[in-house]
């Protein structure tokens, strides 16, 4: 990964964001991003090769991960993650087209063209519209992710031990999870940082709706 170029985007999303919104950013790079790619990759980088099962039955212990696992929770936490940071994104390519509309005028009309954005990146009109829905979407995807990961995985928390039935499994059989502790620990960080961005985010879209109110 390019540091410098995620450090640009990153001070763009600052620049335009609201307070609310540079502690929800910084919440997200710092205790959801830089955890993801330095401690929970290499927790969960075993889940698979470590889980065992009491059986020596072809097929048995892949069958029973792919029950108790559907889907791996770095996955859903990297696509949770690009989902809720693209629509910040949205915003800064939205002052960059303003920027860009006003040197196309200046350009094409001289000295004698009208000024539409004396400041491109103040929101508002079609900008504040794209910043409270960027909000609105970061939240509901954050949401959506809680409730994906609590139907997967009852209560947020892994076993240690669960019994296996399917087949071609010969009967029921027990299968150990690696680290479940450590995978908990993780997961509950995870969903509390969660909660908070969604907090942090409703919050943000409050002030900006009172603050439009209060102007007009």
């Amino acid at each position: 990964m390019n540091w410098g170029v995620f450090e640009g985007l990153l001070s763009g999303v600052n620049k335009y964001s609201t307070a609310f919104g540079r502690v929800w950013l910084s919440l997200v790079f710092i205790f959801r991003l830089l955890v993801y790619l330095v401690a929970a990759e290499r927790v969960w980088s075993d889940d698979h090769k470590d889980f065992d099962c009491n059986t020596l039955q072809p097929g048995c212990t892949n069958v029973c991960f792919d029950h108790f696992f559907p889907v791996s929770h770095i996955r859903l936490w990297a696509l949770q993650l690009i989902l809720v940071t693209c629509p910040s994104l949205l915003v800064i390519m939205h002052v960059a087209y303003r920027e860009a509309k006003e040197q196309r005028l200046r350009e094409t009309k001289g000295d004698n063209y009208r000024c539409i954005y004396p400041n491109p990146g103040k929101k508002r009109g079609g900008l504040w519209w794209t910043y409270l829905l960027s909000l609105i979407f970061k939240a509901g995807v954050d949401v959506v992710f809680l409730y994906i990961f609590y139907r997967f995985y009852r209560n947020y928390t892994l076993p240690r031990m669960v019994k296996c039935e399917l087949p071609p499994c010969p009967n029921v059989v027990d299968c150990f999870i690696s680290r479940p502790t450590e995978k908990n620990i993780f997961t509950l960080f995870m969903v509390i940082t969660t909660c908070i961005c969604v907090v942090l985010n409703l919050i943000e879209a409050t002030y900006l709706i009172g603050k439009r109110c209060h102007e007009c």
